[in-house]
């Protein structure tokens, strides 16, 4: 390992030897304040009949985790946190690769018709491109979680930057090859997929060690949300690209260069910063072990991840899907690339306006029980939208559903990293998308199922998809609401850094809990 990249093992024992150090020094001053205690104590038991030895074993008792937790807080004072400029180059590097890895998965769903007509196949074999590709982000969801909590955010941003390389080639040549091979196609979806854990659950833990946690959850919010905004690009761009199956072949290697350019920075990003952000940047994480069963006995932590993984996944089904919502409405596949373009652009405007105000102000839970409920609307009122034949309706709806989606999405992924640590902010993200990623498959193949046939008015429309996403994100919403009555809410990291609460030697949290 190159001088310079500290994994998170030698992180955790300079942790250490910084506790011992301050310990070291806890004992040099209560040994004299132990010294005095015993010779007050023995000069009492000369005169009298020593029954007050337990007493002042006590007291020395309280003195020495007195002045401990003094010399904690006090050494705490006594460090200097600053950010570093060069954070935004490691930022604007995840903001670009989640942008590809989002175009590179949308690739060809704008265009299925006709990627259907370039293969000689269905839309709905079509649709398993989208389906394996977040299939593959559980598969890889360990590794990333590993490289995550090891080695940090470069190496998993590296390892992206090479799965990206090889998979958009490979794709490329299979649109090349004659005839097309979907096979081929489908292995470089494959390995586009897997690497879209390595940069989608990132921006929380780079967040956490280049960001003061007054801007944190901005730099969360544009880092995630660069993601669909890459799914956009796709949804408006491609359609005007791909108007025939002969242009399928150049899109595929239009995506392949920019991709691979994109991947260029990666190999520079520096590693960590020289000295902490914020106190809570000091500590040394619990252990996997750890932090997996504190994860697991957290009743706040299954009710918010059940909510993020659910419409998560409406949103990836969604997104993947309209276009095949929308055309036997007789809307065109470019009403639908911009009905996509509108669902995902106003909710970055909206984002990129929330996410200040939330790092200002901190109002964690209030947003998120606000936005469920809106967003359960917006998949009920869009069962009325295709059949109304208007191009207002759909646009209007996905208007609101991409802004609540994306508001929510930073301050859910935020708030969970609060009220779990000192669980680290990597694991949280992790297993917060792969849910989202696996129900978004899920979704998609029970989407598919209940497309109705050739007979039906009109043919292979999906209105029984529809009502199946917006029963169950209404369904959804009261366990939301249910936060803050039940399961602990208490913004924990936050505490730390304000000095309220106090990180002990084992990483756990202190003083005001």
């Amino acid at each position: 390992m190159p001088s310079g990249w500290p994994s998170r093992k030698r992180e955790q024992r300079g942790s250490q030897r910084s506790w011992d150090q301050l310990n070291d020094g806890n004992r040099t001053h209560d040994d004299t304040e132990m010294a005095d205690i015993k010779t007050n104590g023995a000069a009492n038991s000369m005169e009298g009949d020593g029954s007050n030895e337990g007493e002042y074993s006590a007291t020395a008792g309280e003195i020495r985790r007195e002045t401990t937790t003094d010399a904690m807080l006090s050494s705490q004072s006594r460090v200097e946190y600053k950010t570093y400029r060069r954070r935004w180059f490691g930022l604007c590097q995840l903001i670009l690769l989640n942008i590809i890895v989002s175009w590179d998965w949308l690739t060809y769903a704008p265009v299925a018709l006709t990627t259907a007509e370039f293969f000689n196949t269905t839309t709905t074999v079509i649709n398993w491109l989208s389906t394996a590709f977040l299939f593959s982000f559980v598969a890889a969801s360990p590794i990333t979680y590993y490289t995550l909590y090891s080695y940090g955010p470069k190496r998993s941003i590296i390892a992206a930057s090479g799965l990206l390389l090889v998979g958009n080639w490979i794709r490329y040549g299979g649109t090349r090859s004659s005839p097309p091979s979907f096979r081929a196609v489908m292995v470089g979806q494959i390995l586009i997929g897997l690497a879209q854990p390595f940069v989608l659950a990132a921006p929380t833990r780079y967040s956490d060690i280049w960001f003061s946690p007054r801007g944190r959850v901005a730099a969360t919010a544009i880092a995630s949300l660069a993601n669909p905004f890459g799914g956009a690009l796709g949804q408006l761009i491609d359609p005007f690209i791909a108007t025939k199956a002969s242009d399928i072949a150049p899109l595929t290697l239009y995506v392949a260069i920019i991709s691979s350019v994109a991947t260029i920075p990666s190999f520079f990003i520096p590693a960590h910063p020289p000295t902490p952000v914020a106190p809570s940047s000091t500590h040394s994480r619990p252990s996997i072990k750890a932090q997996v069963s504190q994860l697991t006995g957290s009743t706040t932590f299954w009710l918010i991840f059940l909510a993020f993984a659910v419409y998560v996944g409406f949103f990836n089904s969604f997104s993947s899907l309209l276009t095949q919502i929308l055309t036997p409405y007789n809307y065109s596949e470019s009403d639908s690339g911009i009905a996509g373009a509108v669902l995902i652009l106003v909710g970055l405007v909206v984002a990129a306006v929330s996410s200040p105000l939330v790092d200002k102000y901190k109002r964690y839970l209030p947003i998120i029980k606000f936005l469920v409920p809106v967003l359960a609307v917006c998949y009920l009122a869009f069962i009325w939208a295709p059949p109304s034949r208007t191009i207002a309706a759909p646009y209007i709806i996905c208007a609101v559903l991409g802004a609540s989606s994306f508001t929510l999405v930073p301050v859910a992924l935020e708030w969970a990293v609060e009220v779990t640590f000192p669980v680290g902010p990597e694991l949280t993200s992790v297993v917060f998308w792969t849910g989202g990623q696996l129900l978004g498959g899920l979704f998609i193949i029970v989407s598919d199922a209940l497309m109705d046939g050739p007979d039906a008015d009109p043919p292979f429309n999906l209105q029984r998809a529809l009502i199946f996403e917006a029963v169950i994100a209404l369904v959804v919403a009261p366990f939301v609401l249910a936060l803050g009555y039940v399961g602990s809410v208490k913004t924990r990291r936050l505490e730390v850094d304000s000095g309220e609460g106090v990180l002990t030697r084992e990483g756990t949290v202190g003083g005001s809990f």
